[in-house]
């Protein structure tokens, strides 16, 4: 009886562990959300994946050779996609996905390469964090990295 109590207590716990797990896969949906809604303009549709708060940044380095990291908002963003004139078009295309989550933190890098009217721009590096709160697993931090070169 023992074991088969023991044996049931492993199951249970395995499939309460199994339906709170946050996946791979779910950290990239998140990231695919935020995506979509830039490329289709919705802002709504990114900030359902962003805390309000949300910290953004860019690491570059300036034409003077310099390393320079600049601090910018979530609003600033929001309000460049939804004032983006029809005859343009801002793609970024994500080249890949490296995921890794503990507890209630992930981590999701995304190398890229931003296209604006069909031609490359520049490429870099996203860096998401995103945390689990009380409306779901969100983007807390985001910072990206820019070049020009070294792109292919």
């Amino acid at each position: 009886m023992k074991f088969y109590l023991s044996v049931f207590t492993l199951f249970l716990s395995l499939v309460s562990f199994s339906q709170n797990g946050f996946t791979a896969v779910d950290a990239r949906k998140v990231v695919d959300t935020f995506f979509e809604g830039f490329h289709e303009g919705d802002t709504l549709k990114m900030r359902s994946v962003m805390v309000t708060n949300v910290a953004m940044q860019t690491a570059f380095t300036d034409t003077n050779g310099n390393a320079k990291i600049n601090d910018g908002s979530a609003s600033d963003l929001l309000m460049a996609i939804a004032k983006r004139p029809a005859t343009q078009k801002w793609e970024e295309r994500v080249l890949d996905y490296n995921v890794q989550i503990d507890g209630n933190l992930a981590h999701v890098w995304t190398p890229y390469q931003f296209w604006f009217n069909d031609a490359l721009s520049h490429c870099g590096a996203n860096a998401f964090t995103l945390a689990k709160t009380d409306d779901g697993w969100k983007i807390v931090h985001l910072i990206d990295s820019r070049r020009k070169s070294d792109c292919q």
